[in-house]
């Protein structure tokens, strides 16, 4: 890749903004600098800025905490997104989330660069389970656990069968393997309780990190990201 795209998809600088930051000779490759951006950048490179050095991954795979009041969108002109609480230099890889959180639902969220991946993470065709904790108004019974299991009949289509498993009175954690919008709230709601609270525990292989605070996030380890490739049915792209 040119030097001057490979700085800009970094989100280093601008197009321009790279030229001049190469006419200054402050970038260097492998050691010596380069000022002409149409060069190739050799896989590998170990490239620096002022010194520094530059994080040369295109692709990335991020857990997020979602917290509650924060739209999963790529942007937004009136609300806060989820890519609001990221570095530009997320924005700029070209990393977006996979499937949606609700905006006041919280929990696991993850984000790639890689669209392939998304897709098949989200379609129902791989079985990638999508585990969420739910409180709602009223008593959760046994018969709730065998209609979720049968698969509920809504508006528009009937839910595949979901395992819902009571944790308290009010309180089930439901196993789902495709992700329509408000889906879980519309199968409570059809069973005649509304969800107060929601929030996912995990995606796939991939459990949210307890370490983690709402609004925090971090880069997938090697071993993760390569779980939810497998999670997908594919081989991992790096």
């Amino acid at each position: 890749m040119r030097l001057d795209k490979l700085l800009c998809n970094l989100g280093v600088a601008s197009r321009s903004a790279c030229r001049d930051i190469l006419k200054a000779g402050r970038v260097q490759v492998n050691g010596t600098v380069w000022k002409d951006g149409s060069k190739n950048v050799p896989e590998g490179a170990y490239l620096s800025l002022d010194g520094k050095r530059l994080d040369t991954r295109l692709s990335r795979h991020l857990m997020l905490y979602k917290p509650q009041g924060v739209l999963t969108a790529a942007e937004d002109h009136k609300q806060k997104t989820v890519m609001d609480l990221l570095p530009s230099c997320y924005t700029a890889l070209g990393c977006m989330p996979v499937g949606r959180l609700d905006k006041d639902t919280t929990g696991i969220l993850i984000l790639t660069t890689d669209g392939e991946l998304a897709h098949r993470l989200i379609g129902p065709k791989f079985h990638v389970d999508k585990v969420y904790e739910a409180r709602v108004e009223g008593l959760l019974e046994e018969a709730d656990i065998l209609a979720f299991a049968e698969g509920l009949p809504l508006k528009d289509f009937t839910a595949l069968p979901a395992k819902l498993e009571i944790i308290a009175p009010d309180t089930g954690r439901l196993t789902v393997q495709e992700g329509k919008y408000h889906q879980v709230k519309r199968m409570f709601g059809a069973r005649g309780k509304p969800v107060i609270a929601l929030h996912r525990l995990s995606f796939g292989p991939i459990l949210l990190d307890k370490e983690l605070s709402p609004g925090m996030f971090r880069e997938l380890t090697g071993e993760e990201a390569a779980a939810l490739y497998r999670a997908a049915g594919m081989e991992p792209n790096e």
